[in-house]
């Protein structure tokens, strides 16, 4: 019987490879617009593609699985600058990345409060939050911050 202090196994402990973890559960967002204004002029320019973008985010403790942010945005053309722009998706990750910003602030502070190395810090965050992040891009992102002396 489970109960307060009783041992329960992981049961992604001895796993060595990361095919063999446990597949993500996607949650979607949308950020498609039909018009949107341009950053330069402010003009509302058109919409010429749709795409989407995956992101990482913390897991699910309750059902032990990892939870993809799968985010359908759009791309926009303005005719008076001759610009292409997609929708801002700066408020859920860093341009380029594939983890939110949420998974970010945990590495960093993971390393840098915690004290913990590079490798041990990514266990942690697949053991508590259930997001596998290479413990090399848990060291870029702590040197970008500059907060590990």
């Amino acid at each position: 019987m489970d109960g307060p202090g009783c041992y329960v196994p992981d049961e992604t402990e001895g796993i060595t490879s990361v095919e063999d973890l446990p597949k993500a559960r996607v949650e979607r967002r949308k950020r498609n617009r039909r018009k949107c204004p341009c950053p330069k002029c402010g003009r509302p320019a058109t919409r010429r593609h749709v795409y989407r973008r995956l992101l990482h985010d913390l897991g699910d403790a309750r059902t032990g699985r990892p939870i993809d942010l799968e985010v359908e945005h759009s791309q926009h053309y303005c005719c008076r600058c001759k610009c292409w722009f997609t929708v801002d998706l700066s408020d859920l990750a860093l341009p380029g990345s594939r983890y939110t910003h949420r998974v970010v602030a945990a590495a960093v502070r993971a390393v840098v409060e915690d004290g913990l190395p590079y490798r041990v810090a990514c266990w942690h965050l697949w053991r508590d939050h259930r997001v596998f992040v290479p413990f090399a891009t848990i060291q870029n992102w702590v040197e970008a911050a500059g907060k590990k002396r």
